[in-house]
């Protein structure tokens, strides 16, 4: 499989892609933790059906000391015992945000209110710019139809 368009042999596409990406280093360096990022991007990459950003993320996520057994359960985190408080919040958050155009409202007050039970103000505003820009790289790469496979871990620095 081919994607549809090479986002870095294009020069249009490349000056985009690297917009994305330095927006995306911009919000990984706003203090939010590694391990919650990682979940959160792999969450919104399964919802959305990107397999070139799922295959991504839990490769960067176990480069940095995830577990395989968290990996294998976030898209079931509800029913898993293996996820802090916060992390729960934040995949509830990632969802919620993520299926916003399934009609499901948006993201509900007591969502967001858990959220903010462990996250500071900062650091939700670093959640939600993620859970945004991380959306955005999911249909990038969906639209294009990127394979996933062959990424590895500090592929992109």
């Amino acid at each position: 499989m081919e994607a549809r368009l090479n986002l870095l042999g294009n020069p249009n596409a490349a000056t985009t892609l690297k917009a994305f990406m330095q927006l995306g280093k911009a919000v990984s360096d706003l203090g939010l933790s590694t391990t919650t990022q990682e979940l959160v991007k792999i969450r919104a990459s399964q919802i959305n059906g990107c397999g070139f950003c799922v295959d991504m993320h839990t490769k960067e996520a176990a480069h940095a000391g995830e577990t395989s057994l968290r990996l294998n359960l976030i898209a079931v985190w509800r029913e898993a015992t293996v996820f802090t408080d916060a992390e729960r919040a934040a995949l509830e958050l990632a969802e919620q945000g993520t299926r916003i155009a399934d009609g499901a409202g948006g993201v509900t007050d007591e969502a967001w209110a858990n959220a903010a039970k462990h996250f500071d103000e900062d650091q939700l505003a670093a959640l939600v710019s993620l859970i945004a820009i991380m959306n955005a790289f999911n249909r990038l790469n969906v639209i294009i139809q990127n394979p996933a496979g062959s990424y590895q871990p500090g592929q992109f620095g």
